[in-house]
């Protein structure tokens, strides 16, 4: 008898899945393992880095930690951060920042004798007094990892948190603090009186103080929940 062929419609679901799966599953597997060899080799970088940075003094004291916990961890890593600060900068009114904007910094609660003194010596077009709050730039080796660290900053009073970049092996997330102020204190033909200013500073310091609490809240959080 002449040799039969059935047709591919007569073969099982079952015959067509095992058929198809065998290369699905070979390219599943690549792909995991080059998001892992990825993931890898980005965080040995980015340990090395921020092992540099501390051995340089350049970690804000608030992030060292929380850093080194994340360091320390199979799935996570850090990119960048700061623990928060007062600043008095160069800016346009409409806010947008100019080339070497800061015109001072300070990572700690600032005395008003200081921040009016260095008003008072600005020559330039418009000065802001700035309180900001702290930035947190972490990579998840996965989503599901990258959605656990947006919790756990939710869970720290942290509402501004996303995902800034989805890549095979590389997800980072962006956890951004609330506690913040922008109040220009001299211009052309303005200067904010010194009365004013003490009260801005008040405020400031206040905010950063609150600022410091979330950070702690943050880190112990992190501790808890990433291992």
């Amino acid at each position: 008898m002449p040799e039969t062929h059935k047709p591919f419609s007569s073969l099982s679901i079952s015959s067509t899945q095992k058929l198809l799966n065998k290369p699905l599953q070979h390219i599943l597997v690549v792909f995991v393992k080059k998001a892992e060899s990825r993931f890898g080799m980005t965080k040995k970088h980015h340990k090395k880095t921020f092992e540099k940075a501390l051995e340089e003094g350049k970690v804000d004291e608030g992030f060292v930690e929380l850093c080194r916990h994340l360091a320390g961890t199979k799935g996570y890593f850090t990119t960048s951060c700061c623990a928060g600060r007062i600043a008095l900068m160069c800016l346009e009114e409409d806010e947008e920042k100019k080339e070497n904007a800061f015109y001072r910094k300070w990572h700690r609660k600032v005395r008003e004798k200081e921040v009016l003194g260095a008003i008072d010596g600005f020559k330039g077009e418009c000065l802001w007094l700035k309180q900001e709050p702290l930035i947190l730039h972490a990579g998840a080796k996965d989503l599901a990892g990258a959605k656990k660290l947006i919790t756990i900053g939710h869970r720290a009073g942290i509402k501004r948190a996303g995902i800034m970049t989805a890549k095979n092996g590389k997800f980072i997330v962006e956890i951004l603090g609330s506690q913040n102020m922008s109040v220009p204190v001299k211009g052309k033909g303005f200067r904010a009186d010194e009365e004013y200013v003490k009260r801005l500073v008040g405020i400031a310091n206040k905010k950063y103080e609150n600022n410091k609490r979330i950070l702690k809240r943050l880190e112990n959080e992190i501790k808890r929940g990433l291992k």
